[in-house]
């Protein structure tokens, strides 16, 4: 744990050499890193009041490298389309416990030297020394600590946890750092355009300097006159829009061209200009063109080689909406569009149905996002140096223009203690250690351009955060879609920033607060003591989640307490970003925020090959929940090999939500993701990089009310994908099918056919079920042919004349008449099963005991009774005397053999020990855990192609994260 003692002066540079210090420990692994570029050329300096650093993780006298086995390890990155190497490098040498994902990404991501070379990095200790070196060197000159062997316990410290992967800097750290290239550690940039070509211009050079260093911008570009104003010389603008492409095709040819990851930005546009339609609709418009395109046999995929021939693309785009057009909205009234350079309203519009065109183009192609502009700059700290109008590419970070920010992430998962009791002491020191370390790299780091570096000193905004969310909440028996699963979210978030403030306070003690402070002490104040009201509002559950507020509400009050008397250091301190790269890194289950995206995953083996194997988070939930050993073996072998819990043995009913996930059987619903957006947004000085995902079944409106939702829950701001609505995603049967169609000689005869309806006799065979969903009722009629196929079906539910009455019956017309013209049942039961809505809970059914929605129901009943054992059983749908028989003889399949048979066959089989880990290799043709689950729920993720080496990616936040190389679609 680190202290502050008070009063003295804040310390200063002076001129000389780099100081001494280092115990015979230290020593003996200094050597091991690479010649580090000397970042300062200063004495070290000890304040009085400097840091006083007590150990946490390490022992005095022991190296962190010395309390871990080491391996060496050879790491060949091949590319599952055509089996080419693109990356070899061998004999590596990392720790025994890093699993060959997080090894194999740190050799190709953040090794520097070129590959070959005596210059190329081959160890973790290297790359580890060459980062934490760096910080400890600029923490002495800078002043921040109070003697050489403080400084030296927070060198050893920082190695521990990076060592042990408790938390991870963002790449750029990794990146950089140590290096000779220029010192940048930021990940997230907002620049800033004003009405004049100078502006634009430079708008495009600064954006190509960020995305050649592996990061990426955000900007607002409504300061720029509308295509309905006139320019000074008469003319007519041409608008924001128009400027948009020359943006995209230079960060199409920089991703292109790249080192690091592809470029990311992020578009903002404010709700009143007089442009906002045209660039509301701008990407749909392109993703009709894409299919068009396709459908003309061209390569419109992700990666695609025709695919560059659309514009915006490179670009995620939000909508700044105020608190005035959401209440226009709510009271369907008028808002007014305004003129750039006079602010007059130009055009009045319905503020409702230009909200509906908002949500109709994010329905169609995912954008625009949606950003809460006074709901951001309420929460502001600096309101007197500007407003907060734009975001980072994943809309965590939100600041003031020409900033920058430097992120950093913890693993929740390794302060859950044996109990599933929350280490929250030990937490609050690893964030107070982390904080320091992000401070001093903005002494020494360097900024792509001169305006970015002076606001980023000035203001010194941070971006703490977290991953592994998911897997706590999991593995504490807490369902991430339930108010107990919320709380904890919450009061972890809350002791984070309020430890991060506090440490933030202590600091500008030390090193005096950041430059912006004077002058905004008063609004910085205000939201500090927001924070601390909010902390006060969370409610409790579990004892668990009681400690860990109870230690947010003692950091909050130093917090305030402290920074009365020092103000602050940062003007910002955390947000919630992807993870996406660092969190494989870390070995995490989930990035950021998320949920977990499924109970079986893709994995990695030393030596090659790979294995599906049951998350290990689902066998210490079961514990957590109360389940015998024996049970949970059970339990996690359904999963295995099925993927979901529904219907597993012995797993009682009311314990399904805790293993729901973000894709497959039960995925969390879409309000479950923005309502853990609202529980933790409060406690965030930034903002939280999320998609919610919504069903190819969503409307429109659907869409609509989340947005609607996210405002009146306080989200600052919100982003959604709807499955498929994206042709930029990986090939499929249909597409193949096409392109065939399209190379087909122009000679050959096309022959159409046409469905042809089968009527049902007159008289024909039927059966009734009642049945109840949930406490609601009714009756299923089946009709079938002579020969016994499914020909019709009759629903009765609700009253005579009723909404849901004539709804069902449309349904059962509608149903009945596909039937007649060929459509398969199992096609119906493969859609319609899972889908969920109320009512929903248990049956009166005694093989299908729960149900997700009446739907659910009638098409499970109706697979029961009318399609064959093996059609059934590959859509995962059984009787109960099927389960049954799975228990005692290991298979659902009917058997002949006599009981005779079956006793003398169990007395020959050898008796072995059952372990809870189940695993299983996995197909020739899946390559990561989003293409397993896609082989398990038999559904497109709608995840793109890695375009380093071809993976399916998987979602991080608002980004993807490749697990193959770690390569990102964002700015993690």
């Amino acid at each position: 744990m680190t202290e502050v003692v008070e009063g003295g002066s804040t310390g200063s540079s002076a001129s000389g050499a780099k100081g001494a210090g280092k115990s015979a420990a230290n020593a003996k692994h200094s050597g091991e890193a690479r010649t580090v570029k000397a970042s300062a050329k200063s004495q070290p300096v000890y304040p009085s009041n400097g840091l006083a650093v007590e150990r946490v993780y390490t022992t005095e006298g022991t190296h962190p490298y010395d309390e871990v086995d080491w391996e060496r390890r050879d790491v060949v990155m091949t590319n599952w389309r055509d089996g080419s190497i693109n990356f070899e490098q061998r004999g590596v040498e990392f720790p025994v416990s890093w699993s060959v994902n997080a090894a194999n990404i740190v050799t190709t991501k953040y090794f520097r030297g070129a590959v070959g070379t005596s210059q190329r990095e081959w160890s973790l200790k290297q790359l580890i020394n060459r980062v934490v070196h760096t910080y400890r060197t600029a923490g002495e000159e800078y002043g921040y600590f109070r003697s050489a062997q403080d400084a030296e316990v927070f060198e050893h410290e920082l190695t521990w946890m990076l060592l042990h992967q408790v938390f991870s800097f963002n790449s750029p750290v990794w990146f950089n750092v140590g290096t000779t290239s220029p010192q940048q550690v930021s990940a997230c940039f907002i620049l800033a355009v004003d009405d004049k070509m100078d502006s634009i211009l430079n708008w495009y050079r600064e954006e190509g300097l960020i995305f050649k260093g592996g990061s990426g911008a955000g900007l607002n570009l409504s300061r720029i006159r509308s295509s309905k104003e006139l320019l000074s010389s008469g003319g007519t603008a041409s608008g924001p829009v128009s400027f948009m492409r020359g943006a995209d095709a230079s960060a199409g040819t920089i991703k292109s061209g790249g080192a690091t990851r592809r470029a990311a930005k992020m578009v903002v546009l404010d709700i009143d200009h007089p442009d906002i339609v045209e660039f509301v609709e701008t990407k749909a418009r392109e993703e009709d063109k894409i299919r068009v395109l396709r459908d003309a046999g061209f390569d419109m995929d992700l990666g695609g080689a025709d695919i560059t021939s659309v514009q915006y693309q490179n670009a995620n785009n939000s909508v700044r909406v105020s608190d005035e057009f959401m209440r226009a909205v709510e009271e369907g009234g008028q808002f007014g569009l305004r003129a750039r350079t006079t602010h007059e309203v130009i055009e009045t519009v319905d503020a409702k149905g230009l909200f509906n065109k908002v949500a109709k183009a994010a329905w169609e192609c995912a954008d625009p996002g949606i950003q809460y502009d006074d709901t951001i700059n309420d929460w502001h700290t600096n309101p007197e140096s500007g407003r907060i109008t734009a975001s980072n590419p994943c809309s965590e970070y939100m600041s003031l223009d020409n900033t920058s920010c430097n992120l950093a992430s913890l693993n929740l998962m390794k302060f859950l203690g044996e109990g599933n009791s929350f280490d929250s002491e030990k937490f609050v020191q690893a964030v107070e250690l982390i904080i320091t370390a992000m401070d001093i790299s903005i002494c020494f780091a360097d900024f792509p351009t001169e305006s970015i570096g002076i606001n980023t000193r000035a203001y010194r905004q941070l971006g703490i955060g977290y991953a592994n969310l998911g897997a706590l909440l999991m593995a504490s028996g807490l369902a991430y879609d339930s108010d107990a699963g919320r709380a904890m979210a919450g009061a972890i978030t809350s002791l984070m920033t309020g430890t991060a403030y506090r440490r933030s306070a202590e600091l500008a003690g030390v090193v005096g607060p950041y430059d912006g402070f004077a002058r905004n002490a008063e609004g910085h104040a205000r939201v500090m003591r927001k924070h601390a009201a909010a902390n006060d509002s969370v409610r409790f559950f579990h004892e668990t989640d009681k400690s860990v507020l109870a230690h947010a509400t003692a950091e909050w009050a130093k917090c305030l307490k402290i920074g009365a008397d020092n103000g602050w250091r940062n003007a910002q301190a955390s947000v919630l970003a992807p993870t996406g790269t660092i969190g494989l890194m870390m070995d995490c289950d989930t990035t950021g925020i998320e949920p977990d995206l499924a109970l079986v995953k893709f994995k990695k083996l030393v030596g090659g090959g790979s294995m599906q194997i049951v998350n290990q988070t689902v066998p210490r939930a079961l514990k957590a929940l109360g389940y015998q050993q024996e049970q949970i073996e059970a339990i996690v072998e359904f999963i295995g090999e099925h993927g979901h819990v529904q219907d597993a043995p012995g797993l009682r009913p009311e314990h399904y939500d805790v293993f729901d996930c973000a894709m497959g059987a039960r995925a969390i619903r879409a309000m479950g993701h923005v309502r853990m957006m609202a529980a933790t947004q409060p406690f965030l000085s930034g903002a939280i990089s999320k998609t919610v995902n919504l069903p190819e079944s969503a409307t429109v409106e659907d869409i609509a009310d989340v947005y609607y939702q996210g405002w009146k829950l306080g989200l600052k701001a919100l982003a959604v994908y709807r499955d498929n609505c994206k042709v930029g995603q990986p090939l499929s049967a249909g597409k193949g099918a096409k392109q065939d169609a399209v190379a087909t000689p122009e000679a050959a005869p096309v022959v159409e056919y046409h469905p042809v309806r089968r009527r049902l006799p007159k008289s024909r065979p039927s059966q009734t079920v009642s049945f109840a969903v949930g406490g609601a009722e009714g009756y299923l009629t089946a009709g079938s042919y002579p020969d016994d196929g499914l020909g019709e079906v009759f629903l009765k539910l609700g009253k005579q004349g009723s909404t849901l009455a004539g709804v069902m019956d449309a349904f059962s017309i509608a149903i009945s008449i596909a039937l007649q013209h060929g459509v398969p049942l199992e096609t119906y039961v493969s859609k319609f099963t899972n889908m969920r809505f109320e009512p929903a809970g248990l049956t009166d059914d005694p093989d299908i005991r729960m149900a997700q929605s009446i739907v659910d129901y009638i098409f499970r009943r109706l697979a029961l009774d009318y399609l064959p054992f093996d059609t059934r059983s590959a859509l995962g749908i059984y009787t109960a005397e099927e389960r049954s028989r799975q228990l005692d003889t290991g298979s659902y399949a009917p058997t002949s053999e006599t009981e005779d048979d079956l006793e003398a066959l169990a007395q020959s089989v050898p008796v072995t020990e059952r372990k809870p880990q189940v695993t299983a290799e996995v197909k020739s043709d899946v390559h990561s855990s989003t293409e397993l689950l896609e082989s398990i729920i038999g559904v497109s993720a709608d995840a793109p192609l890695c375009m380093n080496c071809g993976t399916k990616m998987r979602p991080a936040g608002s980004c993807f994260v490749c697990e193959g190389c770690g390569s990102t679609s964002g700015c993690s």
